[in-house]
């Protein structure tokens, strides 16, 4: 194999080469950094926090493929994935979580205290979650913890204390957590009932679509009660109701229950953090520009 084909299954192994994950995991971190900072985020913690997440979304996946490796070469999506296909050996892949790990720790360090105690917590149920499938029902929750851990740290690092209103946006990630991870699983249902895993798409079973509405129901309700905690205006409101458009085109597309759609409705997830980012983030500037 040469030096090119080995960096490619590099990146193929640590999903570089599909973003989506990395701004999914992104999102929830900047509005708590938004929030917590009221819209003036430091710099040298907002490319922590960017370095940081992708770091720990790359060593996540790594983490993921290693606890799977046995099992993805029988799914449908996954079966080419370096380590399935034996592109990258289990030593190797072992070696570039240590290293991906060690210069998280290395950001994480010029943080608050507070931060780095959290940050420990987070690694841990990183570590932790892609294992929950063998006998776990829910693992979904695990992932939801995991991808949204990164709220009280943002909260921690810049006020050296976790607030009350982090906690809440962080049980609205959890309810929108719960939401896109179902909508991937309804992807892999069938052969994860083959193989004898869990997911909330398994859990759910004829009430997934139900169950998925409703926690993106869930999610935009309380992005909306902390809109009112924070005295947003219209900036913020217009942001989540284009991202609450965005989650009802998802209900056609999960209907059905088709491998290709239900994909399609977890990748539109990018866009609905993305708009309430730009929401909260347009909201404090402009607040910022009439008050100076």
């Amino acid at each position: 194999m040469t030096l090119k084909e080995k960096l490619d299954a590099y990146e193929r192994l640590m999903r570089l080469d599909k973003p989506i994950g990395i701004l999914l995991l992104l999102w929830p971190t900047l509005w708590a950094l938004w929030l917590s900072a009221r819209g003036q985020v430091r710099l040298d913690v907002l490319l922590i926090f960017v370095l940081g997440t992708v770091l720990m979304r790359s060593a996540g996946c790594i983490i993921n493929d290693l606890a799977d490796r046995n099992l993805d070469p029988h799914v449908e999506r996954t079966r080419e994935r370096p380590l399935a296909s034996g592109l990258v050996s289990p030593r190797e892949a072992f070696v570039l979580v240590g290293v991906l790990l060690s210069l998280a720790f290395v950001l994480v360090l010029q943080l608050h205290r507070l931060a780095l105690y959290l940050s420990l917590f987070g690694a841990a149920i990183t570590v932790i979650y892609p294992f929950l499938k063998r006998f776990f029902v829910f693992p979904q929750a695990g992932l939801g913890i995991a991808f949204s851990f990164g709220i009280p740290m943002a909260f921690a690092a810049q006020r050296g204390e976790v607030p009350a209103v982090a906690w809440v946006l962080m049980a609205a990630t959890f309810f929108w957590i719960i939401a896109y991870d179902t909508e991937y699983a309804m992807v892999d249902r069938d052969d994860d009932i083959r193989i004898g895993v869990h997911s909330s798409a398994i859990l759910f079973g004829h009430r997934d679509v139900a169950a998925v509405m409703a926690c993106q129901g869930a999610f935009l309700a309380i992005m909306s009660v902390i809109g009112v905690w924070y005295q947003f205006d219209v900036v913020y409101f217009s942001g989540l109701a284009l991202a609450a458009v965005l989650v009802v085109l998802q209900y056609p597309l999960i209907r059905e229950r088709g491998r290709e759609k239900c994909f399609r409705a977890f990748l539109g997830n990018g866009w609905v953090g993305g708009l309430i980012f730009a929401g909260i983030a347009l909201d404090m500037y402009f607040r910022i520009r009439l008050f100076r």
